[in-house]
């Protein structure tokens, strides 16, 4: 079967700004429907207000429209573009409550506009949980024991029909949003309460509470024949009662039987089948952890975050797949684009494990509950690939960047074995380390499964790590079974720096030992078909479960860069770097580089799909594991400025380990990450900028807080969003954070300035090439100075800033840009107040404002950066100073307190949104407006009423 012939323009409409639950996975989804729509000729409108996206970038949609996705504004675009099919799959919810409320108004209809892919009848089924109940029971797919209710007095008397506790779950919602568990009456009254208000259609589903029952995940693929294929299962290594976004998963499943896997496949395909999904969707299943029993919980009839998982996990492109199968074609029609060989129709086999851990930032809000339960609550996940469990669990939490060397050899505070207990039976984000660490108190393995559910399986691979922790930590490197040893143990997913701490000695002490022994890791490639069949990929991961690489490296005979991506996103690091990254790959190809190299492990991201660079290495961001691909590729140099904190982290380092950097240097990179230096650097130029002070003693600090009067302002080294940042209004409050930057930044100083009180805060982003810079725009925040630029609503140009004001601030960029001979992409961030411009800090790296900037102006400052950081200049490049911008480009944070119960919602120096929107206007009112609708802001209809 053919394409659809008549399919000529189509709009998709994208998730909008990034928030709790629905994150930079549709970016990834978006994209690869847009490189299949054009593959076919198909003009797109994109929709979506998330300018930070690879989505909105001119490259990928015909027309892009940084508009909110609501019904009004998009009836406008289809009125205008006049399209013929809508795609609704690609947008997370956003995109999906918008196109079933465009159905029901009947404005699909009005514009004769059809619903391409999955019809609208099969998404109501699947949102509306009365209509998923009835629908699953009419196919004969067991669910729990369920109804709906409308109303609180309803949900009370299903709860007594049922017995507590019982799980709520919200109608037309994402990532659990609403849900939770209710053990009585009271907890339910005041969660029906709120759950009502958050759903679309005022509905929530009552149902019987399976705890501890195995959470198992099936990616399936249907066509418009009926033809259905099972892509990917996953398994929770939470049970059920922890949502799957705040999960570990593992991928394929482990602790299934045979006829379990079975079982459960052959249900997932009768369900998409009874329901007339079209394309891909994502089903979970609770599994009885001691009998055959399953109940079917939901299903998301869209691309997912389980979808961007599975896609990655096994090489297999289910968004391109499920665009293709949406206008028209068949399973056994389209080739997999990955392995060039085989249809679509093949599932996928695994020689490999993968793990994926999610991200909380839950430290960085006050008085939140660090509880988990069926409402998501984490800001990002990585994909570890290994092929033992071991190795790639250590991996994953290498990854997480939250300061742990792996499951064990962190330094834990002892705590009381009864708190330990706790946390095992009621998850927090830190459940993992809670058995490791109950497994070393001697707590059996039976125990910790009964408290926890987590099966025995993988409580025995934690403590095989356990345990070869102790081994390590009575090793003597000098015994001849030392080899032996470190090879184990590096097969189990140990570092360097981990084992360099179990025998106390220096990480480069156990590389230089490894190495004399022949002990180095191996390059494989995901083939996505077990070597069954001859597959060539350019998806690698590096292991120590193999005796040979699986590529030739062609070392000398190409030039090769190697690009540092972002790493796993968190609040303050999202996909504004991932923009960076993929831009900067773009760019390097476009200058002739033979390969393009991306490290990185987010498995969310369009960096990591299967197109993008000549190769991906879906590895760590370690300093141990990027000299591992260096010392293998051995490339023309590498590239640490647009991923964010974490490669700039690692500049100083792999400089020392003689890594070529390409673009402004390690030690101008240290010059501007150390507040002190970076301070001092300021005062020689003359440059102003608040009183400051390096930290020495508490003793010092006090005097000096006193000298010059509080509030003052406490400042780390080397973080991201303002990390650790405070404002000390007193003695006791400076005491306590000073403790908490100390540890933060222990290697670095922590810097004390004073806080500068009703000031105005102005950033610049910019290009230098050594000599000259490139300004990209002169950015002015509405609100005042002490809240973090990331949570701040902006405007380009400024509104209220005097011609005098911007030419001082342009004056000191250009001035700080030439003192630290930036070559590449650079942020300054400055205080206005009463005319005077200070400097606050800089950042030698691609910002998080860079693609707001870019794609306000018309300028891709990525690619100037890129063809600097290869040795060319602005003037080779012929760029002049950019002209006014034509319009105004208002950006508003989107946050997602909502989510968080207990989180103090108030804004200071650390940042606490979780996306952003941008939009564009003839003033600023109109560009302000769209925006805050976008960050779906409520605001007063006409003839409202405001009591202030």
């Amino acid at each position: 079967m053919p394409k659809f012939e008549w399919v000529r323009k189509v709009i998709i409409l994208g998730s909008g700004p990034i928030k709790i639950g629905e994150a930079a996975e549709f970016d990834y989804s978006g994209s690869q429907c847009l490189k299949a729509l054009r593959e076919e000729g198909i003009e797109t409108v994109l929709v979506n207000p998330n300018i930070a996206t690879i989505q909105t970038d001119p490259r990928l949609a015909g027309e892009v429209y940084l508009l909110p996705v609501t019904l009004e504004y998009v009836e406008k675009v289809i009125q205008k573009e006049k399209p013929d099919g809508i795609l609704l799959g690609f947008g997370g919810q956003t995109a999906l409550n918008c196109g079933v409320q465009l159905a029901k108004r009947g404005i699909l209809e009005k514009y004769d506009v059809k619903v391409l892919g999955t019809p609208i009848k099969a998404i109501e089924e699947t949102e509306d949980r009365e209509l998923f109940r009835k629908a699953m029971i009419r196919a004969g797919i067991p669910i729990p024991r369920s109804m709906s209710a409308t109303s609180v007095e309803e949900a009370l008397k299903i709860a007594e029909d049922l017995g507590f506790p019982v799980i709520l779950r919200v109608a037309y919602t994402l990532g659990g949003k609403g849900s939770g568990i209710a053990r009585n009456r009271r907890e339910l009254k005041e969660m029906v309460s709120r759950a009502l208000a958050q759903s679309m259609i005022t509905q929530v589903l009552v149902e019987e509470y399976i705890g501890k029952w195995k959470e198992v995940e099936y990616e399936v693929m249907r066509d418009y024949e009926n033809n259905c294929l099972t892509v990917c299962n996953m398994e929770n290594f939470d049970p059920m009662g922890v949502h799957t976004g705040d999960s570990i998963v593992v991928a394929p499943s482990q602790t299934l039987t045979n006829r379990e896997y079975h079982l459960i496949r052959s249900a997932s395909i009768k369900a998409v089948q009874s329901l007339g999904i079209v394309g891909e969707c994502n089903i979970q299943w609770a599994l009885h952890p001691r009998s055959e029993d399953f109940r079917a919980i939901e299903i998301n009839a869209r691309m997912s975050r389980s979808s961007a998982l599975a896609s990655k996990a096994t090489g297999y492109p289910l968004a391109y797949i499920a665009a293709k199968l949406a206008i028209g074609y068949l399973l056994p029609e389209l080739i997999n684009k990955v392995t060039g060989i085989t249809t679509a129709c093949f599932e996928p086999a695994l020689d490999y494990l993968v793990v994926k851990i999610p991200r909380w930032d839950l430290r960085k809000f006050r008085n939140v509950d660090p509880h988990l339960g069926p409402q998501m609550k984490s800001v990002g996940e990585v994909m570890a690939i290994g092929r033992t469990f071991e190795e790639a669990l250590q991996k994953a939490v290498r990854m997480l960047d939250v300061g742990r060397i792996g499951v064990v050899g962190n330094d834990d505070e002892p705590e009381p074995l009864e708190q330990v207990l706790d946390v095992l039976e009621n998850p927090t984000d830190e459940r993992l380390f809670k058995v490791a660490k109950a497994i070393k108190m001697g707590v059996p393995v039976e125990k910790i499964y009964e408290l926890s559910g987590i099966d025995p399986w993988f409580l025995y691979k934690i403590r095989n790590i356990v345990e070869m922790e102790k081994r390590l930590k009575t090793l003597d490197l000098n015994d001849e079974k030392a080899p032996k040893v470190i090879k184990e143990a590096k097969r189990l997913g140990f570092s360097d720096r981990q084992i360099a701490k179990c025998l106390n000695v220096d990480e480069m002490e156990i590389r230089r030992f490894r190495k004399s022994f022949g002990i180095i890791p191996v390059v494989k490639q995901i083939d996505t078909l077990a070597a069954e069949w001859p597959a060539q990929t350019n998806y690698l991961y590096v292991t120590y479960s193999g005796d040979e690489d699986d590529i030739k490296f062609n070392t000398g005979k190409k030039r090769k860069v190697i690009v540092l991506g972002a790493g796993v996103f968190r609040i303050g690091s999202s996909v504004e770097f991932d923009w960076s990254g993929v831009n900067t790959i773009w760019a390097l190809k476009r200058r002739g580089i033979d390969e393009a190299i991306m490290v990185n492990y987010n498995p969310e991201t369009v960096s990591t799909d299967y197109d993008i660079s000549d190769k991906l290495y879906f590895e760590e961001l370690t300093f141990e594991r990027v000299l591992d691909i260096y010392e293998k590729e051995k490339p023309f140099g590498v590239i640490v400025s647009v991923g964010g904190q974490i490669p700039n982290n690692l500049a100083l380092k792999l400089s020392q380990a003689g890594v070529k950097l390409l673009g402004t240097s390690s030690k101008s990179i240290d010059l501007a990450e150390d507040r002190s230096k970076f301070s001092a650097l300021l005062d020689q130029l003359g440059i102003p900028q608040p009183e400051w002070s390096k930290l020495t003693t508490i003793e010092d600090a006090e005097r000096f807080a006193e000298e010059i009067g509080y509030p003052v302002l406490i400042r780390p080294s080397y973080v991201l969003s303002g990390y650790a940042m405070r404002v000390a209004r007193n003695r006791r409050e400076l005491r306590d954070y000073l403790e908490l930057a100390a540890k933060v930044s222990p290697e670095h100083p922590v810097v004390i300035s004073k806080f500068v009180e009703g000031a105005k805060e102005v950033e610049v982003d910019g290009v230098a090439d050594g000599e000259e810079t490139l300004i990209g725009a002169v950015i002015e925040h509405i609100e005042q100075a002490g809240v973090h630029s990331g949570d701040a609503v902006m405007s380009i140009p400024p509104q209220t800033l005097s011609s005098s004001t911007i030419k001082t601030i342009e004056d000191y960029t250009r001035a700080i840009a030439r003192a630290l001979k930036i070559k590449g992409p650079f942020n300054i961030q400055y205080l206005v107040k009463d005319g005077e411009v200070s400097v606050i800090e800089c950042n030698l790296r691609a910002s998080r404002s860079l693609p707001y900037v870019s794609k306000t102006r018309g300028v891709n400052l990525i690619e100037v950066s890129t063809a600097i950081m290869l040795g060319e200049t602005l003037k080779d490049l012929g760029i002049p100073e950019l002209p006014p911008v034509p319009h105004v480009g208002v950006k508003v944070p989107q946050f997602s307190f909502m989510r968080l119960t207990g989180a103090d919602p108030i804004l200071g120096v650390e940042m606490l949104s979780t996306g952003e929107a941008a939009c564009l206007g003839e003033n600023f009112a109109d560009a302000f407006l769209k925006a805050l609708l976008s960050a779906e802001f409520e605001l007063p209809r006409d003839g409202s009423s405001v009591l202030i």
